[in-house]
């Protein structure tokens, strides 16, 4: 993929425009919310919501917003067991602190997300298209980005055992603050940018992709 002196382009990210005076709400199965906080516990039902200016925050076994609509959505300090936003469209949301056991962005149409200092034990984007992504400060112990389509995408300080970039298309996906210890397949990170010392630490797979033996 050719590439410009600029490259890797930085994502461009902003952070949600949330008003000076949010009034509480209660959350519910295809709710239409603006300018709200919530409050989640327990088993949440917002599939299918449109959250506009909120805020949330969660002490939550699951919060379920597949297929939601949200622009301009801060989500703090959180402790859920499992955050599903299958299918969600996203724009201008921040998730800062916290800890996720299962974060689904499957199928997800994302235009700017920033992921700032949080610990996830599974990420999964795959099949997401996504365009603006600050991934920050965050442990994630596997990270799976099959057939995701990403765009100006950047990890800085970040750790995880596992990545599976398998028939990702990758654009401006810039990976060297991403210290992972093990990538399952080399030959999807076309597009991407990496720092020497992983180029190295992949060299392996590399080879072995190429049908290259090597031994000393």
């Amino acid at each position: 993929m050719a590439r410009t002196p600029g490259s890797p382009v930085a994502p461009r990210v902003s952070a949600p425009d949330l008003p000076p005076h949010l009034e509480s709400a209660a959350p519910r199965r295809n709710v239409d919310l603006l300018a709200a906080r919530l409050d989640l516990a327990g088993t949440v039902d917002l599939a299918h919501s449109s959250l506009e200016q909120c805020e949330l925050t969660a002490d939550a076994d699951a919060v379920d917003l597949t297929g939601a609509t949200l622009i301009d959505v801060a989500l703090s300090d959180a402790r859920v067991a499992s955050l599903r936003m299958r299918d969600a469209s996203v724009r201008r949301v921040r998730i800062s602190g916290g800890r996720i056991g299962t974060l689904d962005l499957s199928g997800a149409r994302i235009d700017e997300l920033e992921l700032r200092d949080v610990r996830i034990d599974y990420l999964n984007l795959g099949g997401t298209r996504a365009v603006d992504v600050e991934v920050g400060d965050c442990g994630i112990r596997t990270l799976d980005m099959p057939q995701a389509d990403l765009t100006r995408v950047r990890f800085t300080g970040c750790r995880s055992d596992e990545v599976d970039p398998r028939g990702m298309t990758a654009r401006d996906v810039d990976l060297r603050g991403l210290d992972a210890a093990a990538f399952l397949d080399a030959n999807s990170l076309r597009g991407t940018t990496l720092s020497g010392f992983q180029v190295q630490q992949l060299a392996p797979l590399f080879a072995a992709g190429l049908g290259i033996r090597v031994r000393d």
